[in-house]
């Protein structure tokens, strides 16, 4: 059963498809997914190509847009597009703390999401498309993780596309998650010093902040334990377009005075603990050093164990001398499965996913480059989320594959810029090669 309904200039329709929960056994046990059709409302009966949008993540399901903003409006001129909720995330059966549990304990957790990377991802997606399109190839538009699949894509299943889109998202090919985090911790650290150079007051409310957070405890509305590491952890905005001045509106009133001296404001709480909450998308948490895996070296918490070779983000040390608080970002550390309610019950889980060694591979350099479909990627100068220097080696490694390298967007650029991204993308796919 389907629904259609009607927005501003679109209609919408829900779909629902079932897949094999593992596509080696497909006979087996089943999942369902959800995705979401869209088509501008005056082309609704054309007959239309078929653009699929994969979100970034891990763990996200796909923008609920409302009308047509950002890139949908452009890819509505010319497609019908297909919103997918990736397994596991928004509505295709979900896994999280309140779900989990019904596949047994830690070991059967961490075995069940192993089934949620990329390659997954993609099988899922040419089950699903013959049912879609009638068995036509489709457009592939990948943002950030979404890119990491389109890449699979491009290795596993090339017949089942006509083009592919990347957005902020050309993965390393043989990376493993410490070279990784190695390349992303100065990033961040550049990242950083741009926002205290565009803010220069928030140096010392950072500070602020961070020493009553290592003198105080204090545990937001939700159970939260907001830490001084959960702090700097909110340095993940700094990747987006507008993230360091939201950063900044977040920081400049974060005390009120109290009978008992100066504490942090209800407001401020509120909304770094809808910032820090893993709750609608546990799986960024879970799987997010698991998407870099493809061999016998286990990922170890790789964040964390790399940290410590970046003194400089030791908020403790910064702070016995005058050097500023630096934020992180884009890195997942074992702590914040202690600290969010939504994240301890799998804390045992996510160490067996640290532990394990037979990651299996996610890319075919062979066939990447015999690669014959158009593709083309946005690569963002700079990008705190996706290292710059490992999407271009991986954009050679691609045969025929275009790039436009820009340092006009951050890494949400397909939302701030999304017609033009869009349309640069469109054309240079486009170009005979």
């Amino acid at each position: 059963m389907t629904d259609t309904y009607r927005q501003p200039g679109v209609v919408l329709t829900d779909r629902r498809f079932t897949v094999p929960l593992d596509h080696d056994n497909p006979s087996g046990e089943t999942i369902e997914l959800y995705a979401r059709e869209v088509v501008a409302r005056d082309k609704a009966d054309r007959d239309l190509p078929w653009l699929l949008y994969l979100q970034g993540g891990p763990g996200f399901g796909a923008n609920r847009f409302v009308g047509k903003p950002a890139w949908l409006g452009r890819a509505l001129e010319d497609y019908r597009v297909l919103l997918l909720d990736q397994r596991g995330t928004g509505a295709s059966t979900p896994a999280n703390r309140q779900t989990l549990p019904l596949r047994g304990g830690p070991a059967e957790q961490a075995d069940h999401l192993t089934r949620f990377r990329s390659d997954s991802i993609v099988r899922d997606c040419e089950v699903i498309r013959p049912q879609v399109t009638g068995g036509a190839r489709w457009t592939v538009l990948g943002q950030s993780f979404g890119g990491f699949c389109t890449v699979a894509y491009l290795s596993m299943a090339p017949e089942g596309l006509d083009t592919a889109l990347i957005t902020g998202g050309l993965p390393s090919l043989d990376a493993h998650a410490d070279d990784v985090y190695r390349a992303a911790y100065p990033r961040i650290e550049r990242k950083v010093a741009a926002h205290y150079a565009r803010y220069p007051r928030d140096v010392e409310r950072a500070r602020r902040i961070a020493d009553h957070l290592l003198t105080h405890d204090v545990v937001l509305p939700n159970g939260y334990r907001f830490t001084v590491e959960a702090f700097q952890s909110l340095g993940l905005m700094l990747g987006s377009g507008d993230g360091s001045h939201r950063l900044h509106y977040l920081l400049e009133d974060a005390f009120v005075p109290t009978p008992s001296g100066p504490r942090l404001s209800d407001a401020f709480q509120e909304q770094a603990q809808a910032l820090l909450s893993f709750a609608g998308h546990p799986l960024y948490a879970l799987l997010h050093e698991a998407i870099y895996a493809q061999d016998a070296r286990p990922t170890a918490w790789s964040a964390e164990r790399v940290r410590s070779e970046f003194p400089q983000f030791d908020a403790a040390k910064a702070l016995a001398g005058e050097e500023p608080v630096l934020f992180t970002g884009e890195t997942v550390h074992p702590w914040m499965f202690d600290c969010d309610p939504a994240l301890r019950p799998l804390r045992e889980t996510a160490e067996l996913l640290a532990a394990r060694t037979d990651w299996t591979p996610l890319y075919d350099p062979a066939r990447l480059a015999a690669n014959e479909v158009p593709a083309a990627a946005a690569v963002y100068h700079d990008d705190m989320y996706v290292d710059t220097a490992h999407s271009l080696a991986t954009a050679r490694a691609v045969h025929g594959l275009r790039t436009w390298v820009t340092d006009e967007f951050e890494h949400d650029g397909v939302r701030t810029g999304g017609p033009r991204v869009l349309d640069r993308l469109l054309a240079l796919a486009g170009d005979e090669v």
